[in-house]
């Protein structure tokens, strides 16, 4: 009996170790460059694509009521706040771990990037990289709720 229950208790651990971390929640967005908080994003799971939305600014020197000028899609001259800048992820068929296929734009430049995620840490962070060609940007986001 005593066998029996430390197997069951194994097989539960081991089950809950290989669970995967999906990136669904509140995220602060830190820039790569300065370091800085610059936003809370929500990421949300529809049907299996991921997407992203900006819940607040952090940045003190961004306007609340900014719009992103240099966006060249339908988010040209939208506002900032409330943008959905994560748009159609999904969990990667080769690594259960990473979310992709997806793109991100950055509102301070409207670049849309390509993009990958990642959650590490046991998802307490989010590995965000955004490619254009070769090159390619990452920033760790923190886990808010």
């Amino acid at each position: 009996m005593k066998k029996s229950f430390f197997a069951w208790v194994s097989v539960l651990a081991c089950a809950s170790a290989l669970a995967q971390v999906s990136p669904v929640g509140l995220w602060k967005t830190i820039d790569d460059d300065s370091g800085k908080e610059k936003s809370l994003v929500r990421i949300k799971e529809t049907n299996g694509v991921f997407s992203g939305t900006i819940e607040k600014l952090l940045d003190p020197t961004t306007k609340p009521d900014e719009v992103c000028d240099k966006c060249t899609d339908e988010r040209k001259g939208k506002p900032v706040l409330g943008m959905t800048i994560l748009r159609n992820l999904k969990q990667s068929a080769d690594d259960k771990a990473i979310y992709d296929g997806g793109d991100i734009v950055d509102p301070n430049n409207g670049k849309v990037y390509r993009t990958r995620l990642k959650p590490v840490e046991d998802g307490k962070k989010l590995e965000m990289r955004g490619y254009i060609g070769p090159f390619y940007r990452t920033q760790v986001w923190l886990r808010v709720e």
